[in-house]
């Protein structure tokens, strides 16, 4: 088990450099409408699809009616002229040989349709001749000539005319009507002394269909767009709101200016920024428990150095003015005495201080507690470390008594124990180590017949400088560090230390650490 290595920050895009939260949850949901909006530039396809249509029809009727009219006398074509045109709401013209006009079917039967005078519609539909216009221009249509009525009504004043009599073949053309409906014009020859027949029909229906069409899709776009814009808000209100209420709090927090800043928790939410919110509350907690640590730790270490400081500046005094050298060997021996005492303070304060940030920074292994226990209590028989105190060491679980840690800080843990066992054991007697692996768990108990400790001092005994010990007993050789270094260690690898009976009843103390196994970590 290894902890986890800090991790790379993600590569931060150019676009989310200086753009809010809010307005890129807005770009995200827009973006999508923009571009269906854009379908309303494919409407010209379907313009030319029923331009295409109605040039077919055209080209139908203008044949058939010229073919028709091949073989009839003048009597018969005039009043197929009139038949045609008023039943399908045609202007038909006819020119003879010379170009010049034969027969009108507004003229024998009066105009089948007529042209919208622009002055006299309602605005909305000039409004919509402009978006017309703004359409073509921006997909750059072809423009399409007006249709005007010629001042010399005769062959020569229609170019498709003059083009189907020359190629013997139909010829058809688009124009624009006044209200900028498409005219579409065919000519056809008729028989085969060079007459042409020409048809003219206003499809004003086309222009209508054209922007039916655009306006339901205007309508469902722009309802669309007002929804997801709405939604976009409302997404952004649920994100960007507590997230600016944890930033507020974070700025307050690191300003130190409110000790009591409340971090909301937001215990409604089960999403990501609930998760977040309620990771910053524990940071801020945690790091709020860390500087009254530290402040606590302050005024205890001030505490603990000026009580052998104390000492040491009263014996250097009283030797300038003692005579005696027995009097003044002994304050010699008190001030040697100050001066280890304040080392040995020195030195367990510094342990204690860098203790969190070494192990912040640690990588864990597995360790197999009883090779490590069984090593340290060699080691320590061989120089004397036992004080003449046989430890006897049992385990339970085989193989599965590997825990997940660091070696050295584990071996200083089961250090502290034992100096603290020895240190309260009467002579000779022994300390007893019992190492139990079952369960995921690994659980090292340290047992001595000491005076034990008692059920209300069990947590106290934990504190920094804290000590049970007589006043008269080994003055100044115990920092009051051991256990309190030993409790962090066991924390930092999410385990316990604790303080309980003799499991035999009998006196004593009994120091049990629990730590994860290997295999859950």
């Amino acid at each position: 088990m290894a902890d986890s290595a800090a991790g790379e920050l993600p590569e931060r895009l150019f676009w989310t450099r200086r753009v809010s939260l809010t307005a890129r949850i807005l770009a995200v949901n827009v973006i999508v409408l923009v571009l269906l909006a854009g379908s309303l530039f494919y409407l010209d396809s379907y313009r030319n699809r029923l331009i295409a249509e109605r040039f077919g029809l055209a080209r139908a009727e203008v044949q058939i009616t010229a073919g028709a009219m091949g073989t009839m006398s003048r009597a018969r074509r005039k009043a197929l002229l009139m038949r045609v045109g008023s039943e399908q709401k045609l202007r038909l013209r006819l020119y003879d040989a010379k170009g010049a006009l034969a027969a009108d079917s507004f003229a024998l039967a009066g105009p089948a349709f007529a042209f919208a005078d622009p002055a006299t519609e309602p605005w909305y539909l000039k409004a919509a001749r402009g978006l017309d216009r703004g359409m073509d221009f921006l997909l750059g249509t072809p423009p399409i000539p007006e249709y005007r009525e010629p001042e010399r009504d005769d062959a020569n004043a229609w170019s498709e005319v003059a083009e189907a009599r020359a190629s013997k073949a139909t010829v058809m053309r688009q124009r624009l009507a006044p209200d900028r409906t498409p005219v579409i014009t065919a000519a056809a020859p008729v028989g085969e002394k060079g007459e042409v027949l020409f048809t003219m029909r206003n499809a004003p229906d086309i222009t209508q269909s054209i922007r039916d069409a655009r306006q339901t899709l205007a309508i469902i776009v722009g309802t669309a767009l007002l929804v997801s814009i709405q939604l976009s808000l409302f997404l952004a209100r649920t994100i960007v709101q507590p997230l600016r209420s944890l930033v507020r709090a974070a700025i307050r927090v690191r300003l130190g200016r409110d000790r009591e800043v409340v971090v909301p928790r937001l215990p409604e939410r089960g999403d990501e920024i609930g998760l977040l919110a309620r990771a910053v509350s524990d940071m801020s907690s945690a790091l709020r428990q860390r500087i009254d640590a530290v402040e606590s730790f302050a005024a205890d270490v001030a505490h603990e150095i000026k009580n052998p400081l104390a000492s040491l500046r009263s014996a250097v005094e009283s030797m300038e003015r003692v005579d005696d050298p027995a009097l003044r060997r002994q304050l010699i021996d008190i001030a040697a005495h100050d001066v280890q005492r304040i080392d040995r303070l020195v030195t367990e304060i510094s342990d204690a201080s860098r203790i969190d940030a070494e192990l912040s920074r640690t990588t864990f292994e597995p360790v197999d507690m009883v090779q490590l226990v069984s090593a340290l209590v060699a080691a320590r028989d061989s120089r004397g470390g036992n004080a003449g105190n046989p430890v006897r060491i049992t385990h339970r679980g085989g193989a599965n008594c590997v825990a997940a840690g660091d070696p050295a800080r584990l071996e200083r843990v089961i250090e502290n124990l034992l100096d603290n066992a020895v240190s309260f054991s009467p002579p000779a007697a022994a300390i007893e180590v019992d190492i139990l692996g079952e369960a995921g768990r690994v659980e090292i108990s340290i047992s001595d017949h000491g005076p034990g400790i008692p059920a209300d001092s069990r947590e106290k005994v934990f504190e920094r400088f804290h000590s049970l010990r007589p006043a008269n007993e080994d003055f100044g050789n115990h920092s009051g560090l051991g256990l309190a270094i030993a409790r962090t260690i066991v924390e930092a690898h999410y385990g316990t230390l604790t303080a309980l009976d003799r499991s035999d009843g009998r006196n004593g103390a009994r120091l049990a650490v629990d730590l994860p196994a290997w295999e859950t970590m």
